[in-house]
């Protein structure tokens, strides 16, 4: 019996939940809206802060799209870039969303492969992740070879126009070969005619303020949840049973590193209860949707973290 375990999840957490987007472009790379209209948009539709990640490629001139001008005091922005460099078992590029990047980062050198740029980004501050892998389709080599990621980019609205906007399944094959990554869901927006409309994928990450150092620190720690639509209030664990509340749902379920899943259907779900014990030591991880097929995600919940205990214990779980 784990008795009732305080995880390191958002939910208890200081500070309150952010809503941002980590994975956008503007014309200053292949988008079709200037960096200002970008952000009214995000802001507009709700949001509290961006990350404008132009690719960082010679055709674009390298750009490292500099917002700090478009931060109000309800409105922040993370400074990033969406880094390529040679080569993926299908692609010639890797697709890198590092977000926290410094002014005046350099350019990938000649013989730079995709993990060393992510390495050096990471090493510069950033937060780095996996975009798009099932478009990009990745594989378990290449995605392990990515060494210096935080997270992998679990939905991709963009990619979803071709029915490979869904990650989650290599997301799985890594944490079962122990590799601990969190997940994130994004835009990928460009404004083209053709695309999907932005502002349809998130994260809400919880901080005690909206500075851009807060975020990006909470980022890096895993303190933040995914989302399409529905909220997550708060996930715990009590005597190996999960127990989940948010916004109303027809769906909660557990999936994670055992095939199978523990799920409660029905109407206006709030607050549900599910047992952990098929995940034994490994890992497991909240999935939410609600009347309109929007959905929620946790970070993973790593079982083997938490002590057995009988009294209320607070567990750290990795990030």
């Amino acid at each position: 019996m784990r008795g009732l375990l305080v995880l390191d999840l958002p939910f208890d957490q200081a500070g309150r939940f952010w809503r941002g987007n980590l994975h956008t472009h503007s014309d200053e790379s292949d988008g079709a809206l200037s960096p200002a209209e970008v952000a009214r948009r995000y802001q507009n539709a709700g949001y509290d802060f961006l990350a404008i990640t132009d690719h960082f490629r010679a055709e674009y001139g390298f750009p490292l799209t500099d917002t700090r001008a478009l931060r109000t005091p309800g409105f922040t922005t993370l400074l990033g870039a969406e880094l390529h460099a040679p080569r993926t078992e299908a692609g010639p590029k890797w697709h890198i969303v590092a977000v926290g990047l410094p002014l005046g980062f350099a350019p990938p050198g000649p013989d730079e492969s995709g993990p060393e740029l992510a390495r050096r980004a990471r090493a510069a501050g950033a937060f780095v992740g996996m975009a798009h892998p099932a478009a990009s389709l990745l594989t378990a080599d290449d995605a392990e070879s990515l060494d210096a990621a935080h997270a992998v980019e679990v939905y991709n609205a963009l990619a979803d126009r071709e029915h490979r906007g869904d990650s989650w399944h290599l997301t799985d094959v890594l944490l079962n070969r122990g590799h601990r990554l969190n997940a994130y869901a994004a835009d990928d927006a460009h404004f083209q005619p053709q695309d999907p409309p932005g502002c349809v994928a998130w994260v809400q990450v919880r901080a005690e303020s909206l500075d851009p150092d807060a975020l990006l620190a909470a980022l890096k720690a895993g303190h933040y949840y995914s989302s399409t639509g529905p909220e997550l209030y708060d996930v715990r664990l009590d005597d190996d049973r999960i127990t989940v509340r948010c916004s109303p749902a027809r769906k909660i379920l557990l999936t994670g590193g055992a095939p199978g899943l523990q799920v409660v259907e029905g109407e206006g779900l709030t607050e549900v209860s599910l047992s952990v014990a098929m995940f034994g030591q490994g890992y497991c991880r909240v999935t939410i949707e609600d009347a309109d097929g929007g959905r929620a995600w946790s970070n993973p919940i790593h079982l083997g973290d938490l002590p057995t205990a009988t009294a209320t214990t607070a567990a750290t779980v990795g990030g």
